[in-house]
């Protein structure tokens, strides 16, 4: 499959046919899945079933992604140089999807029962799952840019895929804890919950390798020789370096809140049975219904600008909810809706953004280098999101903590339930608000961009990038 980079080649600028949409959006409900339910369910499975200290499994769930920093772009870099008969990314849909979906149904295989060597194995199984969607991922996020050179049509792709990643995170999110509930919960209730978020993985692999066959292969054009000099081109691309620093920190933050939803509705809201589902429900329901609508923010304001609202729609109503134990549940579940309208936002803004920056990326250097730029990216959001557990428990540790083996949370005390509460709100809260700080050094606008891309030749067989200027955004413009 693998051979020396080669080739040329440039994205269509035409719009891509709605079944290709569809298609490669289904890859979300893969990537929607492994990205929700182990920040959602991992830790209370060690705390509350396994009897894993908190501290303890804090680590347990943070290190194994941490890998990833190191993997993916590795993956990229594979990726960037595979030839074959489907194109140099959608091998990787199949085969890493798959490879995806029985790694994951491991994890809670549970065959060590409770104790330290569950603990242990849960954490090598966590690994060898974020490996696989290493390459699962990093060819999935970097087709865009290779599919589409027009910049609308970037948008108009995140905006399928994140309307299918809502869709997977509420069928995972809210699903998988009725899934593990019904089946008797504790040891058992978590391994059915495991195999059937492994068919919901398996399917949308599957779908966006299937959907995705009419669509341009995109040519991966000629790239750097190794992989430490495409790291050090990314590292020169300016507006990739903001906009990669500001997702981590704000991935860190959605996923303390996903980690610590079962210790919110268990000792804020009382309520551990429907408490998650409803929590899911409200934080996703609300961003199916806004994401037309925040592509016409997009649309009027720019991404740029709309990408800091939604980092605020996103924070604000979280420092709220701080007043959860004296709000009622009604007005409660409205302020999560709220986070969930910001969260749409965020995500599409975020994605389409980082299209721009490969194309930029592509045009100053005349090499198309995706699979580093979406290396480097899913690496970071990995490890945001595999830092929000790990935060989160550490708060849970500091707080005073109580784990237990029998499946349920045992009681705790007022410093513990004080930190389930501050770890869900007050901290994310923070995290993502003052992460769109460091939004400040993108300056990568649709009028740059139209400068550069006619001008700039192709180096050494790469290729230039066109686009089309008639659909680009009115206004796009930088912080002050």
């Amino acid at each position: 499959m693998n051979a020396p980079p080669g080739g040329s080649g440039s994205p269509p600028s035409t719009g891509l046919p709605r079944g290709v949409h569809a298609g490669y959006a289904l890859g979300s409900l893969a990537t929607g899945a492994f990205g929700t339910v182990p920040g959602l369910l991992l830790l209370p499975y060690l705390t509350d079933t396994l009897g894993v200290a908190a501290g303890v499994a804090a680590l347990l769930v943070l290190l194994p992604k941490a890998w990833d920093v190191l993997v993916n772009p590795v993956a990229g870099r594979i990726s960037d140089r595979t030839r074959s008969r489907w194109g140099a990314r959608r091998p990787y849909l199949l085969f890493g999807g798959l490879a995806l979906a029985v790694l994951f149904g491991s994890i809670f295989a549970a065959p060590f029962g409770a104790g330290p060597a569950a603990g242990t194995y849960v954490a090598v199984a966590f690994l060898a799952t974020a490996t696989a969607f290493a390459f699962f991922q990093v060819p999935y996020v970097a087709m865009p840019a290779e599919l589409t050179s027009d910049y609308a049509e970037r948008t108009r792709m995140m905006t399928w895929r994140i309307a299918v990643l809502a869709l997977a995170i509420l069928v995972a999110g809210a699903v998988a804890p009725l899934v593990r509930d019904a089946a008797g919960g504790g040891v058992p209730g978590h391994r059915w919950m495991g195999v059937f978020v492994a068919a919901l993985i398996a399917v949308g692999a599957v779908g966006a390798f299937l959907g995705t066959r009419s669509a341009p292969h995109g040519t991966v054009g000629e790239n750097e020789p190794s992989l430490r000099a495409q790291l050090a081109v990314a590292g020169r691309n300016r507006p990739f370096r903001a906009l990669l620093l500001c997702f981590v920190v704000q991935s860190a933050g959605v996923a303390t809140i996903l980690a610590g939803v079962q210790y919110f509705a268990d000792h804020v809201l009382g309520d551990s049975l429907t408490g998650p589902t409803v929590l899911f429900v409200c934080f996703v329901g609300p961003a199916l219904v806004v994401m037309p609508l925040w592509s016409r923010v997009g649309a009027r304001l720019g991404k740029l600008a709309a990408l800091v609202a939604a980092s605020l729609i996103l924070s604000l109503p979280g420092l709220a909810l701080v007043a959860a134990p004296v709000l009622p549940a009604a007005m409660v579940y409205l302020l999560v809706g709220l986070i969930g309208v910001g969260y749409a936002g965020q995500q599409v803004f975020a994605l389409a953004m980082l299209a721009d920056c490969i194309a930029y990326d592509t045009a100053r250097t005349g090499r198309r280098q995706a699979g580093v730029f979406t290396g480097l990216w899913t690496a970071g959001e990995t490890f945001g999101l595999a830092l929000g557990p790990g935060i989160y428990g550490l708060v849970l540790a500091v707080s005073g903590y109580v784990s237990s083996s029998s499946g349920t949370a045992a009681p705790q005390s007022d410093s513990a339930r004080l930190g389930v509460l501050l770890g869900f709100t007050v901290l994310p809260a923070l995290l993502i608000s003052l992460a769109a700080l460091l939004l400040r050094p993108y300056d990568l606008t649709p009028t740059r961009l139209a400068a550069l891309i006619p001008t700039t030749p192709p180096a050494d067989g790469g290729v230039a990038v066109e686009a089309e200027i008639g659909q680009l955004p009115a206004k796009d413009t930088a912080i002050p």
